[in-house]
Formats: C-alpha cells, sequence, structure tokens
C-alpha cells in the first residue's frame, strides 16, 4: 500500500461514528490467511510439545478441560487445521507452565461442520456438554454457532468463538465470548476499501446466512457512507442465494447486467464456484473483493493469473513469525502434516489462553469461574499487560490486575463481550492466486 493510498484511506476513514481506524502497518509478505511455505516452522524445538487429549472421565471439576466444536469437514473446514493449532499450542503451552493451578489441561476437539448440515454440530454440542469441559472454543461460522450456542450457554459452560462475527451474537448470553470482532468493524473496513480504490457502483454476490447477510449489511453501509451506490444484492433487495448453491450463471449475469465498477463477493466454499462463473463473463477480477469466510489460497482450484489484484479482509493482527512458527511446528507434531492457513489461530489460541488465566484468578476450572474472571483477565480492570500465559500467571500470583496481550492483538473484551478493539488484515492476490498481507487497520467497536 503506497502513501497515496494510505492517505485516501485514511480521509475515508475520518468521521466515522462507531469506528476509529488507523493505519498500522503496510508490506508483509504473507499473513494470517496465506501459504507459509515449506521451510516454516523447521527450525521450531518441539521437544517440549504435548497433545494433550482428554481422556474418558475427565471433567471441570479436577481438569482444565478445553473442549472444540470447529470445521473439521465441511465448506469451512479449511479453517479448522489452524484452529486446531492455536487449540493445542494453548495446551501445550500451559502444561508446559505447570498447568492450570494444580490441574492439567487438555483438549477435546469435536467437528462442527457447516450451516448446510447442522445435525453435525447439534450432535457435537450434546457429546460437548456430557464431557462437562471448562470452555468451548468454536464454533467457526456464526450461523452454526447459532444452532448450538443456547445447548451450551444454558447449561453455564462458557462458549468462546475465535472466528465468529455476526452481530447478532454481540451480548447473546453472559456464557458466550468471541476473540474475533463483531462484523461491523469488518464491514467498515471492507466497504471503506473499496470506496478508496475509486469504485462508486457496487454489487453483491452473498448468500442467505446470518454471517453473509450481516457482514453485506455493514459492508453496504460503509460504502454509502462514503458516496458510493449499491446497485445489485443490497440490502432487501432479496437477490441472496441459499448456502450450499452450486450454480451461479443466473447471479452472475444478472449483477453485471447492472454495470457495477466493483462486485464483492461473501460466500463460503461456493466461492470456488463464483469466480470461473465472473471470469468467464469477461468480468475483470481485480475488481473483487473478499472477505474472512473467502479470503483464502485458490492457488490449486484456478488458472493462474486469475485473481491477480483481487483483495479482501480477514480479522485478526498478522502474527509475529515466531508464533506462526510455533504454530507450524505444533501442527505438524500433534498431527503430522504442514498448517499452512493462519486464519483464526491467532484467536484460538487467546480463546484458551484468556479462559486460562480467567481460572487461575477465580481459583478453579468451573465455567462459572471462567465466566466471571475472563473480562477481567483481559485488561476490562485496567491491569497490567503481560504477554505470556506464564508471566500472567505470575502477576496474578501476586495479587495483580492482568491485562492479558495475545497474538491476535485484541483490546479488553466490553460489556458485550466482544473484544473491544481489534484488527482487520487487508489481502491482495498475487498471480498464483495466493492472499498476501498488504496493509492492516485497527478498529474500535
Amino acid at each position: 500500500m503506497n502513501r497515496s493510498t494510505t492517505t485516501s484511506w485514511l480521509k475515508a476513514m475520518a468521521g466515522v461514528g462507531a469506528l476509529s481506524l488507523v493505519l498500522t502497518a503496510c508490506g508483509s509478505d504473507s499473513g494470517n490467511g496465506s501459504d507459509n511455505g515449506s521451510d516454516t516452522g523447521s527450525d521450531v524445538d518441539t521437544s517440549g510439545f504435548t497433545n494433550e487429549e482428554c481422556g474418558d472421565g475427565t471433567s471441570s471439576a479436577d481438569t482444565f478441560k478445553v473442549g472444540g466444536i470447529l470445521p473439521l469437514t465441511g465448506n469451512l473446514s479449511y479453517l479448522g487445521p489452524p484452529e486446531i493449532a492455536g487449540v493445542g499450542l494453548a495446551v501445550s503451552d500451559i502444561n508446559e507452565a505447570g498447568g492450570v493451578g494444580d490441574a492439567d489441561a487438555c483438549h477435546q476437539i469435536l467437528d462442527s461442520g457447516d450451516s448446510t448440515d447442522m445435525s453435525i454440530s447439534t450432535a457435537s454440542a450434546g457429546t460437548m456438554v456430557s464431557s462437562k469441559p471448562s470452555v468451548v472454543v468454536g464454533a467457526a461460522s456464526s450461523s452454526v454457532t447459532l444452532n448450538f450456542v443456547d445447548t451450551i450457554t444454558d447449561n453455564k459452560i462458557v462458549q468462546i468463538s475465535p472466528a465468529n462475527t455476526a452481530v447478532d451474537l454481540s451480548g447473546y448470553s453472559p456464557f458466550y465470548f468471541r476473540t474475533a470482532p463483531p462484523d461491523g468493524i469488518q464491514g467498515n473496513a471492507l466497504g471503506n476499501l473499496v470506496a478508496t480504490d475509486g469504485h462508486e457502483k457496487l454489487a453483491f454476490l452473498v448468500f442467505n446466512d446470518t454471517y453473509g447477510v450481516g457482514l453485506r449489511n455493514a459492508v453496504q453501509e460503509a460504502f454509502e457512507g462514503a458516496g458510493g451506490k449499491v446497485v445489485y444484492g443490497g440490502k432487501g433487495d432479496g437477490n441472496e442465494f441459499p448456502a450450499g448453491q452450486t450454480t451461479f450463471s443466473a447471479e452472475v449475469t444478472a449483477a453485471l447486467n447492472t454495470n457495477p465498477d466493483a462486485i464483492v463477493i461473501l460466500a463460503f466454499d461456493e466461492t470456488k464456484t463464483i469466480i470461473p462463473e465472473l471470469a468467464n463473463a469477461g468480468w475483470d477480477m481485480s475488481k473483487t473483493y473478499y472477505s474472512d469466510g473467502n479470503t483464502a489460497d485458490y492457488s490449486e482450484d484456478l488458472e493462474e493469473g486469475t485473481l491477480e489484484g483481487a483483495q479482501g479482509t480477514i480479522p485478526g493482527a498478522d502474527p509475529d513469525q515466531g508464533f506462526k512458527d510455533r504454530l507450524v511446528g505444533w501442527y505438524d507434531f500433534a498431527e503430522g502434516d504442514t498448517l499452512r492457513d493462519f486464519a483464526y489461530g491467532a484467536e484460538s489460541y487467546d480463546a484458551v489462553i484468556l479462559a486460562a488465566l480467567a481460572a487461575v484468578k477465580g481459583g478453579d476450572t468451573k465455567p462459572t469461574t471462567i465466566q466471571k474472571n475472563l473480562a477481567a483477565v483481559s485488561g476490562a480492570t485496567d491491569g497490567e499487560e503481560c504477554s505470556t500465559y506464564a508471566d500472567c500467571v505470575a502477576l496474578l500470583d501476586e495479587g495483580k490486575e492482568i491485562r492479558y496481550a495475545g497474538p491476535s492483538g485484541i483490546g479488553p473484551i466490553n460489556e458485550k463481550n466482544d473484544p473491544s478493539s481489534a484488527f482487520i488484515g487487508i489481502f491482495t492476490y498475487n498471480a498464483e492466486n495466493k492472499n498476501e498481507l498488504t496493509g492492516t487497520v485497527e478498529g474500535k467497536s
């Protein structure tokens, strides 16, 4: 992002009432959604890593038991590996530092599936409640979370999503938290990105999903606030398509007939079918924009050069290389596979660490104790900043209030159990259809 782009971006940010956005970084070659390369993590010392899966009979009564309902299958399964790595690495680090009080930490990961088959997450939630965890991390999809959140939280079990962004989930339950920012922050960033690129007429191709519709509304508000006009797929137009749809020629034709300057695609795996439809219709693919649900590596899915110049957004700071190397190292150690995406890995890690610190502060590993203390250890009580589990525990042992500042870069948890601030990464596609981090903005709710 060059200086003139930075200036126009900041002008577009001025006067936005709900958010305060400032440019914080530019020019990185990799990000939380990029291919890490085969050498990443090769020099990480794995001797201290553990893969502590919860055994039969464990519960929150005497164990810091981390449940996970994460996308092992379905159209968000590419988010499964980094989220699993974040949870697993956090549990490993907690045990390396001596556990949670007198309790060891362990993890139990179940499948969330996706919104096309809610029976998967329904079954996983039932199993999870029966296993009596201290905290549940997940789901990735806001719609999937809305399917089972009552099952978890009505049983007074803490649920922390590393990836939910739907506005409908803000303040949903005293036992529901998230380490990802709500759509208002990402939507503002994406809408203003489209506007500052000089586009005046915008079309949406969006699926009829809580996440897709909610984010579309936030992007539209920001784009129209910057003087733009939505010509297709806007709020109230009724042009959304159902999740899981497999053909899009009608939607693509209808959108192009409105002569847009740019197109925002808000979908999950459906994106792999929408993109070729647009390209075959002669659309300039550099004028397409994406969000965290589909800003992914398409190098193995699309013809080379298809997405060159296209852009997308992913909530979350770009973690330092050391943390990403440790994620890769743990995933190779535990799963015997190479981790290539980092989206929501840091948020998953921080969800577990925050819950563990809340348990330490409260004196036991029960979910009700974690719920009472989670906001405080995130910094809501203006505590002393610390960035590792071990350092934070040392401060808590001294009777101090703390603010855990982890790799996700989120601010303290607010009264709606959302991050009070968070970073949004701006990604640009190269000729190989890989998304590379080119800028970061920080938004405050």
